[in-house]
C-alpha cells in the first residue's frame, strides 16, 4: 500500500470548519492540518491525534467522507468526534486518550493545552 501523509500548520481561520485539527483523503495522499497554537508541541499533540484516529477509522471501515458529512455541518460544544452520534467516536476518543498520554509524556498541563484548543 503507497502513502503520503502532507501535515500543515495553519492559521485556525483557514481550517474548513471550526476545528484544531482536521484530516481528509485525495488519492493516496492523506492530508492533515493543524491549527497554529502558542506552543509547537500543541500542534503535534494534534497530528498525532489526527493520525491516529485516521488510521482507527480506515481499520474500522469508516471513510473521510463519512466524518466530513458529521463534521461539518455540526454543531455544538467541544469536538464533533465527542458526540456520541459520531460515526468515528470510538476512534476519536481513542486518539484522545493517546494525546492524553502523549501530552503527559511531554510534561504538558492537559488543561492549559485544552484550554487553548477550546479557546481557537
Amino acid at each position: 500500500m503507497k502513502m503520503k501523509v502532507v501535515i500543515e500548520t495553519i492559521p485556525h481561520s483557514e481550517q474548513r470548519y471550526d476545528t484544531c485539527g482536521d484530516w481528509w483523503q485525495d488519492g493516496d495522499t492523506m492530508h492533515i492540518r493543524v491549527s497554529k497554537m502558542s506552543d509547537p508541541r500543541y500542534e503535534q499533540l494534534v497530528v498525532v491525534h489526527e493520525l491516529v484516529e485516521v488510521f482507527l477509522c480506515q481499520h474500522a471501515g469508516i471513510t473521510a467522507e463519512q466524518v466530513d458529512a458529521f463534521d461539518l455541518p455540526w454543531e455544538g460544544e467541544g469536538e464533533p468526534g465527542d458526540d456520541p452520534a459520531a460515526p468515528y467516536v470510538d476512534q476519536h476518543c481513542f486518539a484522545t486518550a493517546v494525546e492524553r498520554m502523549l501530552c503527559a509524556a511531554m510534561g504538558i498541563k492537559w488543561t492549559d493545552y485544552d484550554s487553548e484548543v477550546m479557546g481557537l
